[in-house]
């Protein structure tokens, strides 16, 4: 059973609006449900577990329903970070899934993740044990010591990768992580890859997009807009 967690908890106080950026409408529809629709689209998708605002999520059912998003079996209420509402997806999952199933964990907020990337996210899963969706760097980096004011540490960018998400373990693999994370005190780690790699776990690469973007200003709702209407054209 592959089950996707996605994330969807954040109040987005970097868009400046009266509701979170994953209920925001563009072309009539809220973001959270162009991602809810790929992973529903996806063949070797069996269920989806939301992780949302508790106050949304009536709101969410709603739009399961009016768009048809029966792989959405579950909603529960995010935490106070990033870790702690992923954790709590993953205790809902833990009831009704075996330890050696599948767990993709993806931003709600990333609605143009293709089926190319979820695909490619399961096929480097089954070779190397995990994925984590990622895309190499093409800017010149610097490391900067005094707040971003100048630098004179240039890091290669050959060595460096973004990575997005999908992040795709097994459920027993990211429990685990996250035991260990309460074990340690590690509290801020929103994105899996990074805790894995707190706990020395080898991160393993899989595809990721430049328009597999996470939106979080208004500027970045602007670009999925000009690339959701590129699409259609």
């Amino acid at each position: 059973m592959i089950a996707a967690l996605l994330t969807a908890a954040g109040v987005g106080s970097r868009m400046h609006q009266e509701i979170p950026k994953q209920f925001m409408h563009v072309d009539n529809k809220p973001l959270i449900v162009y991602t809810l629709e790929k992973f529903q689209n996806h063949p070797n998708i069996d269920a989806i577990v939301l992780v949302t605002l508790p106050s949304w999520i009536d709101v969410a059912w709603a739009y399961a329903r009016q768009y048809n998003i029966d792989k959405l079996k579950w909603i529960v209420p995010g935490g106070d970070t990033g870790q702690e509402s992923i954790h709590n997806g993953l205790v809902k999952l833990s009831e009704e899934m075996q330890p050696d199933d599948i767990v993709m964990i993806h931003d709600g907020n990333r609605c143009m993740v293709s089926t190319d990337i979820i695909s490619n996210s399961i096929a480097v899963y089954r070779e190397k044990g995990s994925a984590v969706a990622a895309i190499p760097c093409v800017e010149a980096v610097f490391r900067s010591q005094d707040d971003g004011v100048s630098s004179t540490i240039s890091i290669p960018r050959e060595q460096l990768f973004r990575t997005q998400t999908p992040h795709t373990y097994t459920l027993k693999k990211l429990l685990w992580a996250h035991d260990e994370a309460a074990k340690r005190g590690i509290k801020s780690t929103a994105a899996s890859c990074t805790l894995m790699a707190e706990l020395g776990e080898t991160v393993y690469f899989s595809k990721g997009a430049e328009e597999n973007l996470k939106i979080t200003t208004m500027e970045d709702l602007e670009i999925f807009e000009s690339l959701l209407h590129a699409q259609k054209q």
